[in-house]
């Protein structure tokens, strides 16, 4: 839908957080006590009232207050620029992988990055470097570097979120990560500016990076591959990591992928097994039966349910081992 002046409406005065779900902040902002909120023309593809439900891989949480999804950089500057000067609250969202969104929604602009084009994807033969987009999905990437030969990504066919996601979470898999192939990122400023980090500027460790604890906002990511020679050998190497993650995973319900960090040098899994947690129910959320990291929405589970059973995980694993599991998942919204 889209939204003209006469759906703009009054937001009373609370203190919201600036999110971005591409990483991890919370950075408080003066609240809203103005009582026109017009949409500009120049940004009239923001929309009130959205569900948010369909836009996380576990299909559960609320509406977006108001939501945009920029196709350009100039309509992302476009939604920043509105929300600040409005003083609304703004949360970044991509693919919905490793987002709980409470049943109750979001407040202010919900930003999605999934659609977003900056560079498009651009391949070099001669350097095996590959630049893509924010919203481009890692694992799409991986096959692409696959057909030509090039190694280095053939662990990311089984991640389930964009290129955004995997720069600032440091996403990984099967003893490999982001940062090993990561040169550079362009990231949007919430004053509309750009600016180029390299992957030093990042501090990346496991499963994090400096990106988490700011509001930028990424919009493109260039990764140094090698040539490793047979594209058939690529990809049998591609398909191999593929097959090896959906077979220890559940992939059939609806989760976020693995809930929590792995407390090196234990695994979560593991821990969450040896307490016989497996199949363990609130309401319609479980966890795994296959994979004890991970929690599935059954069908009709709540963000609530899942929040639930995160929490009371937390404290069985802390109870028996001594152990405070941290979330990978990030939770946004009020439960």
């Amino acid at each position: 839908m889209t939204l003209s002046k006469d759906l703009s409406s009054s937001i009373s005065a609370k203190k919201l957080p600036i999110v971005n779900t591409q990483a991890q902040q919370s950075v408080e902002i003066a609240t809203n006590t103005d009582d026109d909120l017009e949409i500009p023309t120049s940004c009239s593809i923001i929309r009130a009232d959205v569900s948010l439900k369909g836009l996380t891989t576990w299909k559960v949480g609320g509406l977006a207050q108001w939501y945009l999804e920029p196709r350009t950089v100039e309509e992302t500057q476009q939604g920043l620029a509105w929300a600040k000067q409005k003083e609304l609250a703004i949360t970044i969202i991509g693919a919905g992988s490793n987002l709980l969104i409470s049943d109750r929604g979001l407040q202010g602009l919900v930003i999605c990055t999934r659609h977003l084009r900056h560079v498009n994807t651009q391949l070099d033969s001669e350097t095996q470097t590959i630049v893509a987009d924010a919203g481009k999905m890692v694992a799409s990437l991986s096959w692409q570097a696959a057909r030509r030969g090039w190694g280095g990504m053939e662990w990311a066919a089984g991640i389930p979120g964009t290129v955004g996601g995997a720069v600032v979470m440091n996403a990984g898999a099967h003893g490999h990560s982001t940062q090993e192939i990561l040169v550079s990122a362009e990231v949007l400023n919430l004053d509309g500016t750009i600016s180029t980090l390299s992957a030093a500027d990042l501090n990346y460790s496991y499963r994090t990076s400096s990106l988490q604890c700011d509001s930028r906002i990424v919009l493109s990511a260039k990764f140094q591959l090698q040539a490793a020679g047979d594209p058939e050998e690529v990809k049998a190497r591609t398909f191999r990591d593929l097959e090896k993650r959906h077979s220890k995973q559940p992939y059939d319900r609806p989760s976020c992928g693995s809930v929590f960090r792995n407390p090196s040098p234990l695994y979560a899994a593991a821990l969450i097994e040896d307490l016989g947690l497996k199949g363990y129910r609130i309401g319609d959320a479980e966890v795994s039966r296959l994979h004890a990291n991970f929690i599935i929405n059954r069908k009709d589970a709540t963000a609530s349910d899942i929040r639930a059973l995160i929490y009371y995980v937390q404290r069985q694993v802390n109870a028996r081992h001594g152990i405070e599991l941290e979330p990978e998942v990030k939770m946004l919204g009020e439960f």
